[in-house]
């Protein structure tokens, strides 16, 4: 599992720089260059961590100093909480704890594990293509171009698996940080921020670098989840993908923070039953699948663990599956019967369903806002807000049919892709509508409703 893992992040290669004829098996073998890929994603996660971490810890002392010990006290918990998360995981990935490296360990309990593993991953990349490497590893990955799927070979270095195996670990700390830490902490000073009032500066950079942070996190769930679906292909996304999901992703968490919070403002405590309703049916949902499926969990999480341990496991990994949905889509859905805990399968009738329950919760928490909404918004145009934040989500929901449709690395691969869906749901609805009249049955036009059945099937199928 973890030889796959860090293949999935090996470095993207243009095939046509060096290809060689092929071998007997019908492989295209491809050398591999000696330059690697920069590790932007370990800086980026780690400057993001740091960055986050300092301003809610200044923050902390000006709340402390304004005596506000309701917010410093939350402020201080969601800054600590997925901080020390961040060193168990990668402390977990990297096995340290079987390792005699005791300032990394050390380095670790002072809330620094990210800054080392960045250096020794920026060591790495400097030091790489100076020494002939040891041994190599073959990693077999079908390139696709064009709609043509070609078996190529991979010469991968040490060097260049220890690098894949430090943006893996990076990887899932940005999505620990991102829906444990950021995005309470940003629904928090927004919060903070409307009740008091006025706007804080360190309080609004705080808020900024959360957004960034979230946001990251999502994109990331969304690399991942390709990469574990497809395996078993040479994944790479355009600058186009990219930005299509960073719009995508900004739009559709700042839409349902916002919602959150004004709805919060108007109604305190029932928004904590809106929370605790969302966090306990994401969790519980893969667990009552996996009892419906009469399914034993999945062996081979960790040798070292017993069947307790891997429970343990399973319920972290299930919490963070249930934050993350609270906020966006998280891209993935869970099978504990599975050995990577990922479904395969992209069912698109749960993500069609999600974010059509998520745009009426949104609708309901803003009209209740609207109803019962204090006078402090007595200056700002309520029904402007509202009609607002329901096209920004509209917008974020269109961004992600144009990703799925246009710009998904791997959507020659769908069976049925986005058109399809929408082509047969107005398709199923014309063959269904009470007022269309049937024509009489005639050898005539017999083929043609041949042909409508069989799509209509088809249609059934997809929806």
């Amino acid at each position: 599992m973890e030889l796959r893992e860090q293949e999935r992040d090996i470095s993207n290669i243009d095939p046509q720089e060096c290809v060689h004829p092929e071998d007997d098996n019908g492989l295209m073998l491809v050398v591999r260059p000696s330059r690697v890929r920069p590790p932007f994603s370990v800086v980026l996660s780690t400057v993001l961590y740091c960055a986050e971490f300092i301003t809610a810890a200044v923050l902390c002392s000006m709340y402390h100093k304004s005596e506000d010990g309701i917010w410093m006290g939350f402020t201080l918990a969601f800054m600590l909480v997925p901080a020390v998360l961040i060193q168990l995981a990668l402390t977990f990935i990297h096995r340290d704890l079987g390792r005699d490296r005791p300032l990394v360990l050390f380095l670790h309990l002072l809330l620094l594990g990210p800054v080392i593993r960045c250096l020794e991953a920026l060591v790495m990349y400097f030091r790489a293509g100076k020494e002939e490497e040891p041994y190599v590893t073959i990693s077999r990955r079908i390139s696709l171009k064009k709609g043509q799927g070609t078996p190529m070979e991979w010469e991968i270095g040490q060097s260049e698996r220890n690098l894949a195996a430090h943006r893996n670990a990076f990887k899932r700390a940005a999505v620990i940080q991102a829906f444990l830490g950021s995005t309470p902490q940003l629904t928090l000073q927004l919060y903070a921020t409307i009740q008091e009032k006025y706007i804080l500066h360190l309080r609004l950079a705080l808020m900024i670098i959360t957004l960034i942070s979230i946001t990251y996190g999502a994109l990331v769930c969304n690399i991942l989840a390709i990469q574990i679906r497809y395996d078993d292909y040479k994944v790479r996304l355009r600058p186009a993908a990219y930005i299509c999901l960073i719009v995508w992703r900004g739009l559709e968490i700042a839409t349902r923070v916002t919602a959150l919070v004004l709805f919060s403002t108007a109604l305190t405590h029932w928004v904590i039953l809106v929370g605790m309703l969302n966090l306990l049916f994401f969790f519980f949902l893969p667990w009552a699948e996996f009892w419906a499926r009469k399914g034993s969990l999945a062996e081979n999480i960790e040798k070292n663990f017993s069947k307790l341990g891997t429970t343990v496991v399973l319920c972290m990994f299930t919490l963070l599956y249930a934050c993350i949905n609270i906020f966006c889509w998280s891209a993935v859905q869970l099978d504990l019967t599975h050995r990577e805990l990922i479904e395969r399968q992209q069912r698109w009738a749960r993500l069609a369903l999600y974010y059509s329950l998520r745009f009426l919760e949104n609708f309901l928490l803003i009209t209740l806002w609207y109803f019962f909404k204090s006078d402090f918004y007595e200056y700002v145009c309520a029904p402007l807000l509202v009609v607002q934040l329901l096209v920004c989500y509209s917008l974020a929901i269109l961004f992600m049919l144009l990703f799925y449709q246009f710009f998904h690395p791997c959507r020659r691969l769908f069976k049925y892709n986005v058109h399809d869906c929408l082509h047969c749901v107005c398709f199923r609805k014309r063959v269904t509508s009470p007022g269309s009249r049937r024509a009489k049955p005639s050898y005539s036009n017999a083929a043609t409703m041949v042909l409508v059945k069989k799509k209509y099937d088809m249609c059934l199928k997809v929806l």
